[in-house]
């Protein structure tokens, strides 16, 4: 089991280099806010197109299919599995409710436990019998024929036994589903095809009129660089925790309930203390090389300049936009 290379969270890949990669860290991180914001209030074909075009970036970039095969499989497996459970599930349609107590109790209470006889008809009310054959007896009497639709429109798309299919569940499916792979690829995607110093001097940039806020701008983007520099060393101490645990051969059946808590809090507090001490590590790093506060030391991240094919993403997220506000709404 590796962590580091079956999970690759917050990693970036250096090699190969795609166009992704030459992508200004700003135009990609307005990208990402695009494939978070765009799925709200969208209809499920706007949902779905999001969804071929990760896929078709992810293709186009040429990134290595040993890095996003078991990534992206997963995923659209988990969310084909949301999708059908979603489908089958119903659709939340409003049922009638009666009350199960009468409005008027006291009145109730007080009626006769058997009710009265109907009175006898009158003799003079149905003279002759004329009207046992009128037309609204026979036309009660007759069986009403079901009319044709006049439109090939149905609600219900699939009814076998217990299983329902309808428009709406199909809807709430697609929704559902698509939500869930937006959001979590086009994450993924953006941390693999863009560096932590990248990302953090976007970042910067972008909040820099905050500073006549007297917000600490460049102590955000520090804290920020260095917790995604700090998630593959939390993997790499998981991942050497669960080696250290499975080559002692732990029969967990024998151990009990009770006494496998206790391994696994012993274990959670050896990860706690590894994790401290490479905090402690990083920190008396940055104190040798004379690293005090970032007002004091100017930290300097990756020039930022927009080239040809910086603006020609703006001007396709710009029509994405305008296609989104136009189209994209859900009726």
């Amino acid at each position: 089991m590796d962590l580091l290379r079956s999970l690759p969270i917050g990693l970036y890949l250096e090699q190969p280099v795609t166009w992704l990669h030459r992508v200004d860290s700003r135009v990609k991180l307005a990208w990402l806010m695009t494939f978070l914001i765009a799925p709200i209030l969208a209809n499920p074909a706007w949902r779905l197109m999001l969804v071929a075009m990760l896929i078709v970036l992810t293709l186009t970039a040429a990134i290595p299919l040993r890095v996003w095969k078991q990534q992206m499989g997963l995923l659209l497996l988990f969310c084909l599995l949301v999708f059908c459970l979603s489908a089958i599930a119903p659709d939340a349609l409003p049922s009638e409710h009666q009350p199960r107590i009468p409005a008027d109790e006291l009145t109730f209470s007080q009626q006769p436990a058997t009710l009265p006889p109907p009175p006898e008809p009158k003799a003079w009310y149905k003279p002759f019998d004329l009207g046992s054959n009128s037309p609204t007896q026979n036309s009660k009497s007759q069986p009403q024929t079901k009319l044709p639709q006049p439109t090939n429109y149905r609600y219900v798309l699939f009814k076998g036994g217990p299983i329902t299919i309808t428009r709406k569940s199909i809807d709430l499916a697609i929704n559902v589903s698509t939500l869930f792979f937006t959001v979590i690829y086009s994450t993924n995607l953006y941390l693999l095809t863009t560096a932590s110093e990248e990302i953090t001097c976007a970042i910067e940039n972008l909040m820099s009129p905050l500073r006549r806020l007297h917000w600490p701008v460049t102590e955000i983007a520090l804290t920020l660089t260095l917790s995604l520099r700090f998630i593959p060393l939390v993997l790499e101490e998981i991942q050497n925790l669960v080696r250290s645990v499975s080559t002692r051969a732990i029969n967990w059946k024998k151990l009990g309930f009770r006494r496998a808590a206790q391994v696994w809090l012993l274990i959670a507090e050896r990860l706690l203390e590894n994790l401290l001490l490479r905090a402690e590590q990083i920190a008396s790093a940055m104190t040798v090389r004379g690293f005090t506060s970032p007002d004091r030391h100017r930290v300097e991240w990756h020039q930022l300049h927009f080239k040809i094919r910086d603006w020609i993403a703006l001007g396709c997220l710009i029509l994405l936009w305008s296609a989104r506000l136009v189209w994209g709404w859900d009726s």
